[in-house]
């Protein structure tokens, strides 16, 4: 597991009530989680070091220098474990995640060479709060976690991934690119979807990516990609990617999606380049003269972060369901558009009764606009939105 996110899954309007028994298990974790995580350096450094011992082939599925790493799995892992009370979520997001994994060659003693390392790191930390209900606690979570990836991983037929070559690579603006794929062989994505892809310059270091477009007859796959400060593999991309490069794409994972038979009407709200999956559902839906009246707020900090509001106004241009709402946070008189964050705009229309909404952006804006829109008294269960590590 290599992601590091604001939280596993979005929730569902209506989650299944937990058993007892569940509850009690998960806030023995959340309680003692809570007690490790100021030591996470720490518990991650014992964690991989145990992992490494007991399993060395898993030393390969981490890129060369392990400081990039540092608590991304530990993290990601405790926050799954932490949501087995929602298996209505939770489940199918294993379900992907398990045949995501199938990439790195995982086998079932990965799994249990992982949760073996995973309890010992807390409990060496822990001392004597590492009750035998806390260590049952975390074992059994981790085993419902580790038994659904394995059955999706199993059952899946498809490659574990795709090799897919550059066949354009065009700077948008100074810290943007566009990067255009050709697989050999089509990925069986659906437009919203998202998948975690290697590029050369950094191996081993995964990071997940949305196609910006909906299939197309050339199987040919679109990505906008922004340098994150820090990023290793986002300022790889922008700055030294070139046509001719060959990448490595995982299978596809997220379930943001539009039925357009059934929607009475769409809310999207794209922060920087979250607007990738949601434009790619425009893509789809722009193959029908009809479809749900659509709502696209795109934001950023000024005018020039819209870098693709351009193309949406065309697009919206040609087809009358669909209307285009520019925010910017700074800039006056603006024609055309909203001032302040995306979570503001949005909410000035209201709670936005009886529409799907999609938000899609960075951690910090998804949390932003959906505490925003509760507030403002959107349905939890109208609101969708995928979590996927930045860089």
């Amino acid at each position: 597991m290599t992601a590091d996110s604001i939280s596993p899954i979005p929730r569902s309007a209506a989650p299944r009530e937990a058993p007892a028994a569940v509850t009690a298990m998960v806030r023995l974790i959340r309680e003692t989680w809570a007690r490790s995580e100021p030591y996470l350096p720490e518990i991650s450094q014992f964690f991989y070091g145990m992992l490494f011992t007991l399993a060395p082939a898993t030393r390969d599925f981490f890129p060369i220098n392990m400081e990039v790493q540092r608590g991304r799995l530990v993290r990601a892992l405790v926050r799954i474990v932490q949501m087995v009370d929602r298996p209505d979520d939770l489940v199918p997001f294993l379900r992907q995640l398990g045949r995501d994994h199938r990439k790195f060659g995982v086998i079932p003693k990965h799994y249990e060479a992982v949760g073996t390392a995973l309890l010992a790191a807390l409990k060496s930390h822990l001392g004597t709060e590492w009750t035998p209900d806390v260590e049952r606690a975390w074992a059994e979570a981790f085993t419902i976690v580790a038994r659904a990836m394995q059955e999706a991983a199993a059952a899946d037929v498809n490659p574990p991934f795709w090799s897919a070559t550059v066949v354009e690579h065009r700077r948008l603006t100074w810290d943007l690119a566009l990067v255009r794929l050709i697989p050999e062989q089509a990925v069986p994505y659906t437009p919203g979807q998202y998948m975690s892809v290697e590029v050369p310059q950094r191996p081993r270091l995964w990071r997940y990516l949305s196609p910006a477009n909906a299939p197309r007859a050339d199987g040919g796959i679109e990505f906008h990609v922004r340098a994150v400060d820090g990023g290793w593999v986002s300022r790889a991309i922008v700055s030294h990617t070139q046509p001719g490069d060959v990448w490595r794409l995982g299978p596809p994972i997220g379930r943001l999606a539009v039925d357009r038979e059934r929607s009475k009407g769409v809310l999207m709200v794209a922060g920087g380049t979250g607007l990738t999956p949601l434009r790619a559902i425009l893509d789809h839906l722009a193959q029908w003269g009809e479809n749900p009246k659509t709502r696209l707020f795109y934001g950023g900090p000024a005018r020039e972060d819209l870098y693709d509001l351009e193309d949406l106004r065309a697009l919206a241009a040609t087809n009358p369901w669909l209307s285009i709402i520019p925010v910017v946070e700074r800039g006056e008189d603006l024609p055309g558009c909203e001032q302040g964050t995306l979570a503001e705009a949005v909410t000035r229309y209201g709670a936005w009764p009886e529409h799907d909404i999609l938000v899609s952006g960075s951690p910090a804006m998804i949390r932003a606009t959906v505490s925003r829109m509760l507030v403002a008294g959107s349905a939890l269960g109208q609101i969708q939105y995928d979590p996927f590590t930045v860089d």
